[in-house]
């Protein structure tokens, strides 16, 4: 939200300034927003951190702003599916602030109390409980000290996140993204978890029995409105973990951070995650290579080459499953570095760099630590033009430009046939285009030469992929085969997309 486009100069992006760009993003063909949170917050964690769940933050706007933009969005045939936090609130909620003000207060339950807390860790780093002296005792925490975790075995929480997910679908939104939702606390505060090399092992304060009873609430709740979709963050690197989340009475589809946060690029790595999704998961998985908790795609996996980021963008359009692309990869953005401590904005990269301080790092080796860390990298403001602040805001940006926004830019790129955004463009086109690629089951899936090569076919066609990060190659096409994009002579980083 905050980076896409800032319609009243106060350096933050805004409802109004994206239903600006509805008309970009419905000429590139896009068909469903994913929006980070936007409801009010002090946004210790970028709005992870929710103090109420019924009102707009008034950053991004108003109730009024966002129905326009909503109301706009599907005109275009764009759905709209928002964020929202339910694991845990600010410390600001009216909800915690109730209650800290007394151990009978009826919102006391509504998060998890202790007077001796047990060893779970928070995600931050550290002990997950802090102390609140109003009364005496212990909160839980399971992410930063400044949001409380909500107590899920208590029926009354479970009846307000009902009342919210209703609230909020008959306002007219299509679905959901469910933060970190198998870290619920459903089932209590349990025994200490178990420690192995030193490392704490979380089998007691994640994917708790009871958080598969809480989705299917959601979903039954979800369900009762029509053509709704949940897409669920769920903290684990096993696929057989997210498998056991994904069913038409849990959630839709899960993030898959196997495959999309790939630390560096591996042709052989992105086959094997496809292969294993399609033999584990049951339904579609999902198909993304950036977000705005890892550094930008274009550097982390495509070494800046523009080729191989279209490749990339060919894979997943292509492939089976539901591709997520986060805003700025069909111009090809860059991560952006932080120069000092006061350029590093997010939670973690401070955290880290302080930490190297302590450690006695010298200051330049604390802003390696902490710009590795920083999850901001890749959240500086969309380049619209070469204007001051690449166009996203007419007076200053919350976060840095991106300094090469003069040269890299939609304005720039819109001219150029030849560009990463017409690519975007041409790939996004034909997905809408062949229910191949939007339906079809493998027919094959291999890899050879340091090529991915797959079939897929639906109602009778067929459409084959030849992604070859390899050497350039001829490739002998079927006898009557339709060239949808791409040659026959492949070269490094190209793909070729053909029906037979």
């Amino acid at each position: 939200m905050p980076s896409y486009a800032d319609s009243n100069g106060d350096g933050y992006g805004d409802f109004k300034g994206i239903t600006s760009k509805l008309d970009y993003l419905q000429d590139l063909g896009v068909k469903g927003i994913w929006l980070t949170p936007f409801l009010k917050s002090p946004k210790v964690d970028n709005g992870y951190d929710v103090a109420d769940y019924y009102e707009i933050d008034p950053t991004y706007g108003n109730k009024q702003d966002f129905d326009t933009f909503l109301k706009e969005a599907h005109k275009r045939g764009i759905k709209v599916i928002m964020d929202l936090v339910l694991n845990h609130t600010s410390k600001d909620s009216q909800w915690f602030q109730e209650a800290k003000k007394s151990k009978d207060n009826p919102y006391r339950d509504y998060y998890i109390w202790k007077d001796k807390p047990n060893n779970w860790e928070s995600f931050f780093g550290g002990t997950a409980w802090e102390l609140d002296v109003t009364n005496n005792q212990y909160y839980y925490h399971k992410f930063d000290v400044r949001m409380a975790d909500l107590n899920w075995s208590n029926p009354k929480v479970v009846d307000e996140v009902q009342k919210i997910l209703q609230f909020w679908l008959d306002a007219g939104v299509d679905g959901f993204r469910l933060d970190v939702i198998n870290f619920l606390t459903t089932d209590g505060i349990l025994a200490d978890n178990p420690m192995k090399d030193g490392n704490q092992q979380h089998l007691y304060d994640i994917d708790q029995s009871g958080v598969k009873e809480a989705m299917k609430m959601i979903k039954a709740t979800v369900n009762a409105y029509p053509n709704r979709f949940i897409v669920g963050e769920i903290g684990s690197d096993k696929i057989q973990v997210l498998k056991q989340y994904q069913s038409e009475e849990l959630l839709d589809v899960v993030f898959n951070f196997n495959f999309g946060s790939i630390p560096a690029f591996s042709a052989e790595r992105i086959f094997n995650e496809l292969q294993s999704m399609e033999k584990v998961m049951s339904n579609y998985p999902t198909l993304f290579f950036g977000s705005h908790d890892m550094p930008r795609m274009m550097d982390r996996l495509a070494d800046g080459n523009l080729e191989k980021a279209s490749a990339l963008a060919a894979l997943i359009f292509t492939a089976k499953g539901v591709p997520f692309v986060y805003y700025g990869e069909e111009i090809g953005m860059h991560n952006i570095i932080a120069h000092s401590f006061e350029e590093i904005a997010d939670i973690q990269g401070k955290t880290h760099y302080q930490l190297a301080l302590q450690k006695r790092k010298t200051p330049e080796e604390a802003l390696l630590e902490g710009n590795k860390n920083n999850r901001d990298k890749s959240r500086s403001p969309m380049q619209w033009s070469a204007n001051e602040f690449a166009g996203f805001s007419i007076e200053k940006s919350w976060i840095k430009v991106s300094p090469d926004f003069k040269d890299n830019n939609v304005e720039v790129l819109r001219k150029d046939k030849n560009s990463i955004f017409y690519k975007y463009k041409e790939l996004i086109a034909l997905r809408n285009k062949e229910k191949v690629l939007q339906y079809g089951k493998y027919d094959r899936l291999e890899f050879k030469d340091n090529q991915i090569l797959y079939t897929r076919s639906f109602e009778g066609e067929r459409i084959t992929v030849i992604v070859n990060f390899g050497k350039p190659t001829k490739i002998e096409l079927p006898k009557g085969a339709k060239i949808l994009l791409g040659e026959t002579h492949l070269r490094t980083n190209k793909s070729i997309i053909y029906k037979h």
